[in-house]
């Protein structure tokens, strides 16, 4: 791989070649912030698909374009005198060391758990962060990520089950008020149920350390993986889905699910 050296002078020309651009190129002239927040959200996403395909070659492509984004931002706080990437860099620099004393300082630490919990910690107590506990979660988080995220805060300070299993109480609890709902068919309680329901299976998933945002996206896959194989073989045979019965689709289906292998470890339940 590359050396220290080398990555410098990489990044020293990206800052150049960014510089230039908003001076001369009329599209980059007249970004914004407010314009470039909608694009980098995009370019995120594109990233987030490129590992959920452990695609290294796109992943490397993708964070170019986020890393283009950084230097973009900082460019523009640049010709305003607000900041710069020496700004960004230097108080990411100051935030990691601050955050990691197990390393910087004299604190023992002992597992990653451990480490969360004073990174927790560490952010309540920094002039100018987060005062409260969940003060850290941004809003327009989307609303599967942002439940992870509000529960994994509130375990840092000792807000959580004492037993896992015990979670499962809960979900059978939210599960039989929202279908005492449904009997009711109040529309408006129903949907506050499925949110109570949808949120204890967050916790429940996070409980048992697993990603509940790469879970439901694996579950979407495998879907459309199925839906498009039933989709082409229904052409091939002549038909039209739309004219098909159920008992004819799902015959189809069932050889989607022989023919890839993620029915080997779980199913859709379809």
């Amino acid at each position: 791989m590359h050396t220290l050296e080398e990555k410098k002078e990489q990044f020293g020309r990206l800052l150049n070649i960014m510089s230039e651009l908003r001076t001369k190129c009329p599209w980059d002239k007249e970004q914004t912030f407010e314009s470039l927040r909608t694009l980098t959200i995009e370019e995120t996403y594109e990233l987030a698909d490129a590992i959920l395909k452990d695609n290294k070659k796109e992943i490397s492509k993708e964070l170019g374009d986020l890393l283009l984004h950084v230097v973009f931002y900082a460019e523009m706080g640049n010709e305003t005198l607000d900041f710069d990437i020496h700004d960004v860099i230097s108080k990411l620099c100051d935030k990691l060391i601050y955050r990691h004393p197990h390393i910087y300082g004299e604190v023992q630490v002992d597992n990653s758990e451990k480490v969360m919990q004073n990174w927790e910690d560490l952010k309540l107590k920094e002039k100018g962060g987060n005062k409260t506990v969940l003060s850290g979660v941004p809003v327009s988080l989307p609303a599967l990520i942002k439940a992870h995220r509000i529960q994994d805060k509130a375990r840092s300070v000792g807000f959580d089950w004492d037993e896992k299993e015990q979670v499962w109480d809960k979900i059978k609890e939210e599960f039989d008020e929202l279908q005492a709902e449904i009997s009711d068919m109040n529309r408006d309680k129903m949907e506050a149920e499925f949110g109570d329901l949808f949120f204890s299976l967050i916790n429940a998933a996070r409980l048992y350390n697993i990603n509940p945002e790469n879970a439901l996206e694996r579950t979407n896959r495998k879907f459309i993986e199925r839906f498009n194989y039933l989709e082409s073989k229904t052409i091939s045979m002549g038909n039209d889905l739309k004219k098909m019965s159920l008992e004819e689709m799902e015959a189809i289906w069932q050889e989607a699910k022989k023919n890839d292998t993620s029915h080997q470890t779980s199913d859709t339940g379809h």
